[in-house]
């Protein structure tokens, strides 16, 4: 089918829980992962390395967050957004599809959270599709901000004709980054909201996938005790349909 199924999930740096009681669930990620059956994955809140955590864990990978999650036959793309005392994380994308450049830019507003946006150029049926992987900040004047420097490297980085996805969490419930991403021709599943946050009772849709270009064909939310034991965000699976 000439269809492109995108999914976008925030997943907690692999890890449920604090202190003695925190458990890895990495491993169930990685089998969760290869269930999405999606041609695009976005993921924020990903691991490269956590020297505390890897000598809490037995079973702590020995790859980064991205590879090891990797489905067989997909290309693992990372770039860190925030450094910490014990390793880095950032944003990810792994792609089913062969990716043909990659960048990131940084999106820090303040010095309590260390943001970043992660764009890759993928090559899907002979079309070129960019996609934009994104973890907004908490704070909404900040956001607002990012919403700007957001939409200002779309239109400097990406050509107006081109087709272009933008995934992941933006601490929003689309209100506000649906009209700041409107301006520039990106918009996101009409209808029902799809609430992704938080997992065990999911109240408000914090992560979008916003395209221009695609035509929509469908959108839902994986729900369930199964994914609520993995991380605090919910997956969203959103499906288009490709240039002809």
């Amino acid at each position: 089918m000439n269809t492109l199924r995108v999914a976008t999930y925030n997943i907690h740096k692999g890890v449920q829980g604090v202190g003695p009681r925190r458990r890895l669930e990495i491993h169930n990620l990685g089998l969760a992962i290869g269930q999405f059956d999606a041609d695009v994955i976005c993921l924020q809140e990903v691991r490269k390395l956590h020297r505390g955590e890897a000598r809490y864990f037995t079973h702590w990978p020995e790859l980064p967050q991205a590879d090891f999650l990797a489905p067989d036959g997909y290309q693992a793309v990372y770039r860190t957004n925030a450094y910490t005392r014990h390793g880095e994380h950032g944003n990810a994308l792994l792609s089913r599809w062969p990716v043909l450049d990659h960048q990131h830019e940084d999106m820090s507003d303040h010095r309590f959270e260390q943001r970043g946006l992660l764009h890759s150029e993928l090559l899907v049926r002979d079309c070129l599709v960019h996609v934009v992987v994104v973890h907004l900040g908490l704070i909404r004047p900040s956001r607002l901000r990012q919403l700007a420097q957001l939409r200002r490297y779309i239109t400097r980085e990406i050509p107006a004709d081109m087709p272009v996805l933008v995934a992941g969490d933006f601490n929003d419930g689309r209100a506000v980054a649906g009209r700041e991403l409107a301006q520039i021709g990106l918009h996101a599943f009409e209808g029902e909201r799809q609430a992704t946050f938080p997992a065990r009772l999911p109240l408000v849709q914090l992560d979008h996938v916003f395209a221009r270009g695609l035509r929509p064909v469908g959108v839902q939310v994986l729900r369930g005790r199964e994914w609520w034991r993995m991380s605090d965000h919910l997956p969203l699976i959103a499906e288009f349909a490709l240039p002809d």
